[in-house]
């Protein structure tokens, strides 16, 4: 690793100098591979190689195609902490060592009104754009009205948040997951119908919803503006239970039934320019979805392989 140890002025301004720069060639790149320049950008979640050090997952994001990494904690992976025990100069001197900007932060343990200090955080080591993702807080298996009011009371409280991250920059993306207010259809479209801060979106996860490709690609055609950052990961058999690890990989895109044809195609229509995450769960939770960083590697580009051909209409 470099020794380079810049002073507080050196450092923010070699910092903010890298957080604007992007990974433009690696966007360029991906664009030449689909129709019409649209590409989808891509980033790497550190949890697909469990509590692996960060040092040895960031060389793999360019690897993937990926522009930047998306850092998770503990029980997921222990990225997160890996950077609180680094310290955040030495965390950004490893971020720009390999070229990678900080994406996005899982933030699930956190939730939704606990995320201020993370924002902080975020926008120190990422700059301005970091997604904060989470679920929602409120009551479950609701319908119709009663939804609809559960999603904007939840909207309401969550104003002082999204103020926090207008100033800071951040972003806050909630997941559409289960057990959750935000779960189904309707709540993801009243969600995005709700919210009028570009600044509070959705984490779209197609694992957590019906397995019907059209029916996704109409929620998305109806809410791509609101879309941070979308899960590429579909139901397969399940993650909540020990399978053997072809059964566990069914999660991934184009290993398991599901078509992400339709989804694509509608991400495509809008020019969405929010993140994808090629991801799964491991059963448990914690370790690498493979043996070694260099399969699960080759892993995630069978499935982006497979996403961009999706997207050809292959």
């Amino acid at each position: 690793m470099s020794t380079f140890t810049p002073n507080r002025r050196e450092f923010t301004t070699t910092l903010a100098s890298f957080c604007a720069g992007g990974m433009a060639s690696a966007h360029v790149a991906l664009a030449a591979q689909t129709p019409k320049g649209f590409s989808l950008r891509y980033i790497l979640a550190s949890a697909m190689y469990g509590y692996t050090d960060l040092a040895e997952i960031l060389p793999e994001v360019k690897k993937v195609g990926a522009e930047a990494i998306d850092i998770w904690p503990k029980v997921h992976g222990n990225q997160r902490e890996q950077l609180e025990t680094l310290g955040l100069e030495q965390a950004a001197e490893l971020l720009q060592q390999h070229q990678v900007k900080l994406g996005s932060i899982a933030c699930y343990k956190l939730g939704p009104f606990q995320l201020q200090e993370e924002m902080q955080f975020a926008r120190k080591l990422g700059g301005r754009g970091v997604v904060l993702v989470c679920t929602a807080r409120g009551p479950v298996n609701l319908q119709g009205g009663e939804l609809k009011t559960a999603i904007g009371k939840f909207v309401e409280t969550m104003k002082p948040h999204v103020a926090a991250a207008e100033e800071t920059g951040c972003v806050i993306a909630i997941e559409n997951h289960s057990s959750s207010l935000i779960t189904s259809p309707d709540s993801i479209r009243w969600l995005a119908e709700l919210s009028k801060s570009a600044h509070l979106g959705l984490a779209f996860a197609p694992h957590h919803l019906p397995q019907d490709s059209e029916l996704q690609a109409s929620i998305i055609r109806d809410v791509v503006p609101s879309i941070k950052l979308f899960y590429a990961q579909q139901h397969g058999m399940g993650s909540q239970q020990k399978r053997p690890k072809e059964q566990e990989l069914l999660q991934m895109p184009g290993r398991g039934p599901f078509d992400f044809t339709p989804l694509l195609a509608a991400f495509r229509t809008a020019r969405y320019a929010g993140w994808t995450e090629i991801f799964m769960h491991p059963v448990p939770r914690g370790v690498p979805i493979l043996d070694s960083t260099e399969k699960i590697t080759a892993e995630i580009n069978r499935s982006r392989k497979y996403l961009n051909n999706c997207l050809k209409g292959n």
